[in-house]
């Protein structure tokens, strides 16, 4: 399926004067101008909307989804991707009011934004989806590295039917944000995730970023409060689905299968109206 990109800057409550720039990655259908298609909301990992978040979510697109992506630290940053290059030297952006050192600067972009900050451009681009023309109102969310935990947040708005996160970092240890005290977790536990959307996490065994018992405590916290969750561990390293600087670490046919993993998920949730899930409690028949 084809697919074209645009974008709109969105003015929010906590922008501090500088609106949040979302890219829109919509299908296509040639002859057909008036398809509707359902959306996806992209959240980036700290480098914003860099060239592989945009293909992930051009492949996303090209299915038959409209797929937006928010700038995510937009407060202290224009709304091009930042480069990869934290080894330490200097960045190729200038901005004077913080350090060259663009490694320091995406950690004080992490440590400034606010929770709500971050809840608040969830909000905007599902808002922004459900108005697009071509949408039909229908909404998932996915996201790898800071953007798994935005999209497993984007799981407490009952518009949000299902997400996917790919190796979501701070969720265990509730350091996400200003203040690092979110409260991502205890928010599960206190039932607002619950009877909900469809949630998948993905996790590789060997991320150094969620190690093993951080990743127990969010099967086990959303296991316990019965969220509807798929919870996957796979044989990779942080960033596995990241094809360009990935420091040796992208995995692409793992990637591909995961992706088609994804697919059903958001094909059966949001690619057909199945009407409210309705949980009858019945227990599953034991069977040979």
């Amino acid at each position: 399926m084809l697919i074209t990109k645009t974008f709109h800057d969105v003015s929010s409550k906590l922008d501090n004067g500088r609106p949040i720039r979302i890219f829109v990655v919509s299908p296509v259908v040639p002859n057909y101008p008036q398809a509707k298609f359902p959306g996806v909301v992209c959240f980036s990992e700290i480098y914003q909307v860099t060239g592989p978040v945009e293909r992930f979510a051009g492949q996303i697109a090209s299915q038959g989804f409209v797929v937006a992506c928010p700038s995510s630290y937009h407060e202290f940053e224009g709304p091009e991707a930042i480069p990869y290059d934290n080894e330490g030297g200097i960045g190729t952006r200038q901005a004077p009011s913080y350090r060259d050192d663009l490694h320091s600067h995406l950690l004080l972009c992490q440590i400034e934004k606010s929770v709500a900050a971050y809840d608040e451009d969830c909000t905007l681009s599902v808002d922004l989806l459900v108005s697009l023309p071509n949408c039909n109102g229908r909404i998932a969310a996915t996201g790898m590295c800071l953007g798994g935990h935005l999209a497993f947040r984007a799981a407490f708005d009952p518009r949000v039917l299902s997400s996917v996160c790919f190796f979501a970092t701070d969720v265990h240890s509730a350091t996400l944000g200003k203040g690092k005290n979110d409260d991502s977790l205890a928010r599960v536990h206190k039932g607002d995730m619950t009877g909900k959307g469809e949630l998948v996490m993905i996790f590789g065994k060997q991320d150094t970023h969620v190690p093993r018992e951080g990743r127990d405590l969010i099967r086990k916290t959303v296991e316990d409060a019965n969220v509807l969750c798929s919870f996957l561990e796979v044989q990779a390293q942080h960033a596995f689905i990241r094809d360009e600087s990935s420091k040796g670490r992208w995995d692409a046919a793992l990637t591909r299968s995961l992706f088609t993993f994804m697919m059903e998920v958001f094909e059966r949730t949001i690619g057909r109206d199945l009407g409210p899930r309705v949980d009858k409690g019945e227990k599953v028949e034991h069977v040979c």
